[in-house]
């Protein structure tokens, strides 16, 4: 199974799992004499044996993600990592320029102007260039996802 399929069936497991939990929180409580839709107990069951797939296939991407290597020779893992802290990177400078740019609320003329503390053109450059860091590593990342086998 390639890593990229592992991960579709963590999606749906997961999905699954939330299912079944909602599930059974409606069928836990009934009023008496009332039998509950479906039966916690079998719900029960299907929700372990979710999470214990779940469990094996987590620990399989996990594996996979940590002993393969990108086409730059990162591990998975540490390309995953780097991702996650371009996307908080892109986050915060996206953030500081919507804040930079915000049209300040004056009452009157009288109150004392806001002034702009930081280059907004400047930060418009590096988030470009962090969201073109991020459009690569995902590809690197989908190409591998593709490409690594993954051992069951």
């Amino acid at each position: 199974m390639k890593l990229a399929e592992a991960l579709l069936l963590r999606a749906d497991l997961q999905k699954k799992i939330v299912s079944l939990r909602l599930r059974l929180t409606r069928a836990a409580l009934v009023q008496q004499g009332e039998r509950p839709v479906e039966d916690p107990a079998n719900l029960l069951t299907k929700l372990e044996g979710a999470l214990k797939e779940f469990e094996t296939v987590l620990f399989k991407i996990n594996q996979a993600n940590l002993e393969q290597r990108l086409a730059d020779g990162r591990s998975v893992t540490a390309g995953l990592a780097r991702r996650d802290a371009l996307v908080a990177h892109h986050g915060a400078v996206a953030a500081l320029i919507a804040a930079a740019t915000k049209a300040p609320e004056r009452y009157s003329t009288r109150e004392i102007p806001w002034v702009v503390t930081v280059d907004v053109a400047q930060l418009q450059v590096k988030l470009e260039d962090l969201g073109r860091q991020l459009l690569e590593l995902n590809a690197a990342i989908q190409a591998a996802n593709w490409r690594i086998e993954i051992e069951w």
